[in-house]
This record gives C-alpha cells, sequence and structure tokens, in this order.
C-alpha cells in the first residue's frame, strides 16, 4: 500500500476549514488493559503440530497466517507467541517452519514471512523460554520465507542438530540449504548441495538430520526433500557428512513429490509422497494433489521399500513413528474427501508392522468431539497435513487440518473420537464486525461466514445458519433499526431479527461489501471486483444499477442518522463522494488525500461526522458530510478508526484508532472527541496490526472495550 505524505495538500481549497477539533491533540499515559480474542475456537490452516521429544506436555503449533502456539496442558488451550509482532512484521504471522531443540525443549526456533507482506520481510526467531520472548534475526538479504505459500504444509524445512544445540539447518524456496552455527544468530549457505528454487517455487521441502548418526557433536547424516517431480530432477537427497557434499538419492518415485519424512531409530526414513506441494491443487493444474505413496527408505543399503495402504491411490502427507515401537506408523491423506463419519475429509492410517499392513481408522469406526466449541460438530478434518504421536503417550496422536487441530486420545480405541482441539487458537481472518447496542456482537470472517457472539469470551456463540460454506466479506446493521442486517459473500442473506434468522436474495455479482441506510429502507452491494454498485429498496428483491460513481471495489457506509445520505472515500483518486437520495445516485463531492483506507466510519447518532484514516496522511474528519474536513493534529499514521460506547459523563461516542502518535504505532483511546489519546496497547500486544479487515471498533455496550481485526489472529478484544 503506497502510504501519502502527512503533508499532502488536498485539491479542494475549502478542505482545510477547521471544524472545531482542537489545535494540538495531547498524548495521555498509557491505559491498563487486558488483551485477548473474542472466543471463537477459530481454527482455519494449522500446519504443523511439532511436540518435544524430551518434555512431556510441550507442543507446538505454526499456522499459516495466523502465527505459533504452544499447548497448554493444564488448561486444555493453546498459547499464542508472536502476539508482540509489529505492523511492519505483520509477515511473522506465516511460520514456514518450526523447530524444538532436541536437548531443550525452552529452545524454539521459527522461520517466518510471508510473500506478500512487508516486501517479503523474513526472520528466524530463537527463543529459550518456551516461546515466551523472542530475538530475531532478519534474514531477508539471504532468504525468504512464504508461510501462507503452496507447500506450507511440507517440512519441516528448519531442524536443530540432535548432537549440537547450536547448530540448526534451514532449507529455503528460493536460495537452497543454509546452516547457523551459533543458535540461529547467523547463517551460510550450504553450497555442497546443488539446489535452488523449484519450477513451483516451494524449494527445499523436508530437512532431516538423523539422531542416529552423531560424531564430533554433529550428526553426520543428513537428508534433504526438494518439492519437484522425480522425473523433472532429484528431490532426495543425502550426506554422510555433515553436509561437506551431497549425493542424490535414487530410487524415489518419479511422479511424486516428497511431503513429510520420520525416522523410525531402526535405521530407516518413512516419506510421504504427493503429486504436488499442496495442501490443495495449484492453479495451473499441474499439481492436482490426488495421488501419492508412502515409501520407506534403509539407510544402510539405499533400498526402497513401498509402503502404501493397499488399495489406496491419494496424496500423503502426515507421518509419525511411535517412539516406543519403529514398527508402529500413523500416517494421513492429504486433500481428499473420503467418507469421514457425517461429513468429508481426509484419512487416518496406522501400522503395526513397519507399514506392511495398514488400518484405516475412519472406516474402523470414527467419533468427533466438538471439544466444547459449537461450530467444531461440524468441522472435518481435511488438508491433514500433520499426524503425530504423542512422543510420551504411543496411544494420544496429534492431527492438523484446515479447520485446526484434532487429537485423540486413543489411536486403538473403537470408533477413535477425534476432539476439535482449538480453544485459545484463533487463526482466521476477520473482515468486519458490528456491535449491536442492546444486542450481540456480529462478526464476519475469511474461509467462514461468521457469528453471532452473545458472550465474547465462551466458544458457545453460533455461526451464522444457512452458512455460505465460505468467506464472508460485508455486513452491515441499520443504525436506528438494528433488527435488519445483511451478509454478503458468494452469496447474500437479510435477516429482520438482528441475525437470528436469514433469508437469501438476489444479487448482481458476488462478495464486496454492503451498507443499509440507518432506517433500512435503502440498501447498496459493491461486488467485489466491479466498478458497479447496485441498490435496492426492498432488502434484495430487487437491484438497480447506482448512477454517478464508478469506484471499484467501493466500501459504501450509510449515514446513522440522515436516511438519504451514504458516502463513499476512493483511495485511487482521494474523492469524497456523496449520495443525498438514498443511494440512487452519488456525485463528487470534495477531494481529499488519496491512498488511505476505504474504511471510512460515521460517528454513531451523528449526521454528516465521517472520519477516513489515511495511512501515512494521518487522520482526517468531516462534520459536514464531506463538505469540509481537517485533519486531527499530531497522528501523522492511520490505518483505521472506530467508535464505541462514551465514556460516563461524554457527550460523544469513545473515539479509536490504530495509528502513530509521537512516533510510537499501537491502539490509541480518545474519550474528547480526538483532543487527547491514550495508548491502550503494548509492544506485546500489537497483532501485526489491523490487517485485513482494516477496522477497530469500539463495543456499543461497555465503554473501553475495543475489537481489532488482524491478518490472521482473529478479533483482538482490549479490555480496560
Amino acid at each position: 500500500m503506497k502510504l501519502i505524505d502527512s503533508m499532502f495538500q488536498r485539491a479542494a481549497p475549502w478542505a482545510a476549514a477547521a471544524v472545531g477539533v482542537a489545535a494540538m491533540a495531547t498524548l495521555q499515559p498509557a491505559a491498563a488493559y487486558t488483551w485477548g480474542n473474542v472466543a471463537m475456537g477459530g481454527g482455519g490452516f494449522v500446519s504443523a503440530i511439532i511436540p518435544s521429544k524430551t518434555e512431556a506436555g510441550v507442543v507446538y503449533a505454526r499456522t499459516d497466517v495466523g502465527g505459533a502456539y504452544r499447548w497448554d496442558n493444564a488448561n486444555g488451550r493453546w498459547v499464542p507467541l508472536l502476539d508482540w509482532v509489529a505492523e511492519d512484521q505483520v509477515g511473522y504471522l506465516g511460520v514456514e517452519s518450526l523447530a524444538v531443540d532436541p536437548k531443550n525443549a525452552a529452545n524454539v526456533y521459527m522461520y517466518v514471512g510471508i510473500s506478500y507482506f512487508n516486501g517479503g520481510k523474513s526472520a528466524i526467531l530463537r527463543s529459550s523460554d518456551y516461546g515466551r520472548t523472542f530475538a530475531t534475526t532478519d534474514v531477508s538479504s539471504q532468504f525468504k520465507a512464504n508461510g501462507n505459500g503452496m507447500g506450507r504444509q511440507n517440512g519441516e524445512r528448519l531442524v536443530v542438530d540432535p548432537g549440537s544445540s547450536n547448530v540448526l539447518y534451514v532449507g529455503t524456496r528460493a536460495n537452497g540449504l543454509f546452516k547457523s552455527t551459533n543458535y540461529g544468530a547467523s547463517w551460510a549457505k550450504m553450497t555442497a548441495l546443488n539446489v535452488t528454487t523449484t519450477a513451483n517455487s516451494n524449494g527445499i521441502s523436508l530437512v532431516l538430520a538423523d539422531p542416529s548418526s552423531v560424531s564430533g557433536g554433529v550428526a553426520q547424516r543428513l537428508f534433504v526433500g526438494v518439492s519437484r517431480y522425480g522425473w523433472a530432477g532429484a528431490n532426495f537427497y543425502r550426506s554422510d557428512n555433515a553436509g561437506a557434499s551431497f549425493t542424490a538419492v535414487s530410487g524415489s518415485p518419479s511422479g511424486l513429490m516428497p511431503q513429510r519424512a520420520a525416522f523410525d531409530g531402526a535405521g530407516n526414513v518413512y516419506i510421504t509422497y504427493a503429486n504436488g506441494a499442496g495442501p490443495h491443487p495449484d492453479s495451473s493444474g499441474s499439481e492436482p494433489m490426488n495421488n501419492g505413496q508412502i515409501w520407506k527408505y534403509t539407510i544402510s543399503n539405499g533400498a526402497w521399500t513401498n509402503v502404501t495402504p493397499s488399495g489406496i491411490t491419494a496424496s500423503f502427507s502426515g507421518i509419525s513413528v511411535d517412539p516406543a515401537n519403529p514398527q508402529r506408523l500413523v500416517a494421513s491423506t492429504i486433500n481428499q474427501y473420503m467418507a469421514q463419519g457425517n461429513g468429508w475429509g481426509d484419512h487416518v492410517f496406522i501400522s503395526t508392522n513397519g507399514g506392511a499392513s495398514w488400518t484405516d481408522i475412519m472406516n474402523r469406526g470414527f467419533a468427533k468431539d466438538n471439544g466444547g466449541i459449537t461450530w467444531g460438530s461440524t468441522a472435518t478434518i481435511h488438508w491433514a497435513g500433520t499426524a503425530v504421536f504423542d512422543p510420551f503417550n504411543n496411544k494420544a496422536v496429534w492431527l492438523t487440518s484446515g479447520n485446526g487441530v484434532f487429537r485423540t486420545t486413543n489411536i486403538d480405541a473403537v470408533p477413535t473420537t477425534w476432539t476439535f482441539t482449538t480453544k485459545g487458537l484463533e487463526e482466521t481472518v476477520p473482515l468486519n464486525v458490528y456491535s449491536i447496542p442492546g444486542g450481540p456482537l456480529l462478526s464476519v470472517i475469511g474461509d467462514y461466514d461468521g457469528f453471532q457472539h452473545y458472550n465474547i469470551d465462551t466458544y458457545t456463540n453460533p455461526l451464522y445458519s444457512p452458512a455460505m460454506g465460505g468467506t464472508t466479506t460485508g455486513l452491515t446493521v441499520a443504525d436506528s433499526n438494528t433488527s435488519q442486517v445483511v451478509r454478503v459473500g458468494s452469496k447474500m442473506y437479510t435477516s429482520p431479527n438482528g441475525g437470528v434468522n436469514w433469508n437469501q436474495v438476489g444479487m448482481n455479482g458476488s462478495f464486496g461489501q454492503v451498507a443499509l441506510s440507518t432506517s433500512a429502507t435503502a440498501l447498496l452491494h459493491a461486488p467485489a471486483n466491479s466498478t458497479t454498485m447496485y441498490r435496492s429498496t426492498n432488502m434484495g428483491g430487487s437491484w438497480s444499477a447506482v448512477g454517478g460513481i464508478s469506484v471499484n471495489n467501493a466500501r459504501p457506509i450509510a449515514d446513522p442518522v440522515n436516511a438519504n445520505k451514504f458516502y463513499v472515500y476512493d483511495p485511487s483518486t482521494g474523492s469524497f463522494m456523496i449520495s443525498t437520495d438514498a443511494g440512487a445516485s452519488f456525485w463528487k463531492f470534495n477531494t481529499i488525500a488519496a491512498w488511505g483506507s476505504d474504511g471510512i466510519r460515521a460517528a454513531p447518532g451523528r449526521e454528516g461526522d465521517i472520519w477516513v484514516p489515511l495511512y501515512g496522511g494521518g487522520l482526517t474528519r468531516t462534520t459536514s458530510s464531506g463538505w469540509q474536513f481537517s485533519n486531527l493534529p499530531n497522528i501523522t499514521y492511520c490505518g483505521a478508526v472506530g467508535f464505541g460506547k462514551a465514556a460516563a459523563g461524554a457527550s460523544y461516542p469513545t473515539v479509536f484508532i490504530w495509528g502513530t502518535i509521537g512516533g510510537v504505532t499501537g491502539l490509541y483511546r480518545s474519550t474528547d472527541t480526538g483532543q487527547t489519546w491514550t495508548r491502550i496497547n503494548d509492544n506485546a500486544h500489537q497483532y501485526g496490526g489491523p490487517g485485513n479487515g482494516r477496522f477497530v471498533v469500539g463495543d456499543m455496550n461497555t465503554f473501553g472495550v475495543v475489537y481489532m481485526s488482524t491478518a490472521g489472529r482473529g478479533i483482538v478484544v482490549g479490555k480496560p
């Protein structure tokens, strides 16, 4: 996003006229807040589970856009580890790989970054206290991660040498294999491996260091998997001299790519294969992810044995060996839609004879426990990237999926019960929320529809029904008739009773944003990737094109008092547009700074009082429906603005922003219309900023409570 200089001069000659804000805004000391998440049990794509093999109960999880977590066994929930990530580090929420020191479970390392955030900035994060604090090594100049890229469930790419805790290896997507000898503080390329990138940009998919080969303080035997078909080039390499040289290993299946691998401790490596990087088919169709195998590689003689479950032609990913029994294996398919109770998804297989034969756990008997999370009863196990034995309880198995984490405490039981284990793990992308005065908090989120949150601290809030079965992008509530609600994604639904019951209506285009006039007499829909906006005066019964506006991906808002007024800000031109005929047509009313956020907000209960966050242009406000604007002083950056219940004795709603004041970026609160600001978060609770949803919204029922969107860490909530 292009940031605009705070001194940008607006084109309209009246734009600098005062609207009554203070000439100088002062900053107050930080307020005491507690931080957490609106409880959803968000699920989302958990890329891998990595348990410690040396300390019972220490289990880590990594996600593609929601950071990393540590399991709190005593409280049965996940503890987030990367909430300190700043806005200019938001890509760190994409965890490409995670490694636990085989000698000390407190030492945990992460390889982080997402290609489309912060210019692809990537880092190795290093902790010696179970992830409570981290040191950071920026590795962007040497190699980059893409924690949300294809093949994100492969691995692990990052490993700690079993012989020396200071030695680490990392396989990269585009730059080959690297080694650190100082606990990940610095890295050097291992030039002996002649692999850089691959055609699918997934590069090195896994790295293994053999504990049985430790000599001279380090593992002498290394294995490296490469994300390419065998016919396109070697995809499995071996070193027997700690990486001084590598040899391409022949004999692996030519039409498949390695996914994950595990030592059995008895001289073998088990490797899962699929016809693609996964977790789903690629956009070109060249990697369909519908076929695969499991192979055993015998280290001593280089022999390969196909141990794929008989009769199963599916892509495989998860693989684990029982630490107490090298003959006992667990494996999972990935991207398969086979019968799974009342749903469809991946299957899990177990072998007690080294892969000579397998039992399909789902076919033998499948049961599911929602784990106290209401919507978990409908969550299927799909994109099962990892299946891992608990190293200290060989009946317990962890399983990751596109819906979160599942766990069984007894894989030998018939039926086997899989418990949805995602409390505290909020790996979702929130796109909008609305706090109804005297009612619930409503949300819409990526990949799922959204919730009615009657209690933001419990997991019993219902998903919308009927569900769209995917991302919901738009949500609107009529300000003076809050029983009227509309949500939009691939379908559009209207509710006459605050989101309890829903009716599907027709629409032109899909996704995008919606706005209801304050009286619910006019509904606007701006579909995704369209410059045409549509209007309905019968709650979606019929539609007509809106005149006078041609803004791609417009985000209209309604005036909270005047049913005839709607507003749109066009970031690409700085045009501030108004409708005074209940959305039938718009006209350009003013020009303010371009390249701000389209997440403009209307102050509740006030006509024409609109606040516009302008990113590097600060925060500007009009109290005249756009006729005059004035920038609020001392705010040098503003990414989002919103309103909440007024403070006791205050006549104006509480204002919240994500912005920069006095050189410090964070969440701020004002109870006096922006004359003074108090920072309410701290450096340990930054969450990467407001991310895709671009919102900070105050609660309309409890003073001081604020909700913030994230790029993948769910809906953040702060409470005074």
